[in-house]
């Protein structure tokens, strides 16, 4: 199972969820850190990814064969984090058939109505239990039970 974490700028979300994706202890999962930068990609392997690089074409071939996907919804969103999302990450990653597990991150003209507004540790934390969530329901890539978490 190949999960692709996506962030930019500082890296922060895109660490948080490597450290607790890693602290949940999935033995069988493929953890591939992407930065839209190198300070990104740099604190995403200091907090467990397997392996990590930085850009846009990394984007757009993680994206080709992830099953998951985890970021700020910002990484579907061109020029998003600061101009640091390209149009083609932004299609890359909307356009991978993988999962996707967005944090909904109020910022860079993005907002996200109806969902409160939680720290991004808890942002983190949700977001690791809808992966266990997908991959406990998940029987030859399909959801056999309904999602509590996501």
């Amino acid at each position: 199972m190949k999960i692709v974490l996506i962030d930019g700028q500082g890296g922060r979300i895109g660490s948080l969820l490597a450290a607790r994706i890693r602290k949940e202890a999935f033995p069988d999962l493929e953890l591939i850190a992407v930065g839209t930068n190198a300070a990104a990609t740099a604190a995403m392997l200091r907090a467990g990814a397997d392996a990590g690089a930085t850009g846009e074409n990394p984007v757009v071939v993680a994206c080709r064969d992830a099953d998951f996907i985890l970021g700020p919804i910002g990484i579907l969103s061109a020029d998003s984090l600061l101009g640091e999302v390209t149009p083609a990450m932004a299609v890359a990653v909307g356009q991978s058939r993988a999962q996707k597990i967005l944090l909904p991150v109020n910022r860079c003209s993005n907002h996200v109505v109806g969902v409160p507004e939680l720290s991004l540790s808890e942002l983190a934390d949700r977001a690791v239990d809808c992966l266990r969530e997908l991959l406990d329901g998940r029987t030859d890539g399909r959801r056999t039970q309904p999602l509590q978490s996501c």
